[in-house]
């Protein structure tokens, strides 16, 4: 090893606060120091390639800057997703001040397969059951793994549907996988492509179609929501659209061959960023929402006007404080009625009005009122029974709430600990949720969550979408919203695993 060392950096050149980027022998890599030690890894988030020297290095975390996943600074292993896998490790040396890197990354360690008779059943073949499959062998665990879910082939991004699908910058057909490239096959995950009929949590079997049933040992929900279509007149005509799957994504972009007016119903994160990639595509865009401004209920009124701004200046044309009565046309939609009588032409249109938990088919377990299944900080819902994402009423930790959070990355956060539990662990979800959007080439961040707040105190320009905003409740930062500041969230993202003040937390953000 000593002989394909090579001269990388001065050990005082790297900061401890953020990793450094240097190339050798054309293989990038990030340089990490604690004090007089330094450890070497892949430079690229697996996830999606993020540059991780732009993100921060805190309380032992190496912190993606655009999704907030979080490695092992000790030895580059995964601690939170959204990446699935860890990071490649490379030799040190450390001589007379100077940093030797070997550009031949370490092999990881040969694990010798334990026998084990259990199955741990996966319902949901989303972002959280790719999760709780990489968890799950992770832990060491070598029984069986069955991934139930209706669609065709492995877990893909659902994010990118809304925000680069429906733009036409990428194909339905090339969303990104989200399990590494034949780790299904490797890891002997067993694929079932099909609607679970019902599981039976007393008798720990799950029902499938033709008959068919599989008993597990332990078994997590993850199915997500379903998008509620509306209840009004026409709501089956062709051209109007749900959005939730890759097909769904197929249909709605085949739609677009001729409109050239689209109609979307709901001012949702989704529903907003459809309207920002039908701008793109040179569409005319109406957005009709029953609020008095787009995003309100989320962020207050002045995060939400700067939305609306931004769409406005776009081009997007709002219906405010307006309800659909009716879609209008013989066979395919042509107009859409609002309950004032007006009348708004529509060659498409995306109906974005909120999901309701796929958890019909569950029998033996109580749910909460809107359909959620509640769980403790295990997410545990029952014995050898976990939950993950939209389906999961969870404790928020830092605050006393149970609730639901329909956020992507929040989804593989739980999933992770319930598959480490799953296999014989003892975790709890302690996390921050994270959720991010992308509007007209801007990119929005939200960490944490406030259910309700008292006040928004604003660092930056909200009119250039460069600040930091904090959404306080009772003196303490509840959530933060941001644009424009990758590197000061990776650290918030961390330090709001404890509750602050707005000065401790512009101090983490490096802000103040």
């Amino acid at each position: 090893m000593a002989g394909s060392m090579q001269h990388a950096a001065k050990l005082d050149d790297i900061p401890e606060d953020r990793g450094i980027r240097v190339t050798l022998s054309e293989t990038p890599i990030l340089l990490v120091r604690q004090g007089g030690d330094v450890h070497a890894f892949s430079a690229d988030c697996p996830h999606a390639g993020a540059p991780l020297e732009k993100g921060a290095v805190c309380n032992g975390r190496i912190v993606c800057p655009w999704h907030k996943g979080t490695f092992a600074v000790a030895d580059g292993g995964l601690i939170e997703p959204p990446a699935l896998i860890g990071l490649k490790r490379y030799p040190v040396a450390i001589e007379n001040g100077d940093v030797l890197v070997s550009p031949e990354a370490k092999e990881p360690p040969t694990r010798v397969p334990a026998a084990d008779t259990r199955t741990m059943a996966i319902i949901g073949a989303g972002a959280a059951g790719a999760a709780a499959c990489t968890a799950l062998r992770e832990s060491g665990f070598d029984g069986r793994i069955v991934l139930i879910g209706p669609e065709h082939g492995e877990p893909y991004d659902r994010t990118a549907l809304s925000k680069f699908v429906t733009a036409g910058d990428m194909p339905p057909d090339e969303v990104p996988p989200l399990l590494p490239e034949g780790f299904a096959t490797k890891q002997r995950i067993e694929r079932v492509e099909a609607q679970a009929v019902k599981l039976d949590a007393a008798d720990k079997r799950i029902d499938l179609p033709s008959e068919l049933s599989l008993h597990y040992d332990a078994a997590l929900i993850c199915t997500g929501g379903i998008p509620k279509p509306m209840d009004v007149p026409g709501a089956n005509l062709r051209r109007v659209h749900l959005l939730r799957s890759r097909d769904d994504a197929a249909m709605l972009v085949a739609s677009f061959d001729g409109a050239k007016n689209a109609v979307i119903a709901g001012a949702s994160f989704i529903g907003l960023e459809v309207a920002s990639s039908l701008r793109k595509r040179g569409l005319s865009v109406t957005v009709i929402a029953p609020g008095k401004i787009a995003l309100a209920s989320q962020f207050g009124d002045e995060l939400g006007r700067m939305f609306q701004t931004l769409h406005e200046k776009n081009g997007v044309v709002f219906r405010m404080e307006s309800k659909v009565k009716a879609f209008i046309g013989d066979d395919t939609v042509n107009e859409v009625e609002l309950d004032s009588g007006e009348k708004i032409a529509a060659d498409v249109v995306i109906v974005g009005t909120g999901i309701k938990p796929a958890t019909d088919f569950l029998q033996g377990v109580t749910l909460a009122d809107d359909g959620g299944i509640p769980v403790d900080t295990a997410m545990r819902a029952a014995h050898g029974l976990y939950a993950a994402g939209d389906v999961a009423q969870f404790p928020l930790p830092r605050a006393d709430q149970h609730l639901r959070i329909e956020h992507w990355r929040v989804a593989q956060q739980h999933a992770r600990v319930a598959a480490l539990n799953m296999a014989g662990g003892d975790e709890h979800y302690t996390g921050v949720p994270y959720f991010w959007t992308y509007h007209f080439g801007k990119r929005f961040e939200y960490l944490g969550h406030a259910s309700e707040h008292d006040d928004v105190v604003i660092d930056g320009d909200l009119g250039s979408q460069v600040f930091i905003a904090y959404m306080m409740k009772d003196g303490n930062v509840a959530a933060v919203v941001a644009c424009e500041r990758e590197a000061s969230t990776a650290r918030l993202a961390e330090a709001m695993r404890s509750t602050l003040t707005l000065e401790e937390a512009r101090r983490a953000a490096g802000e103040g």
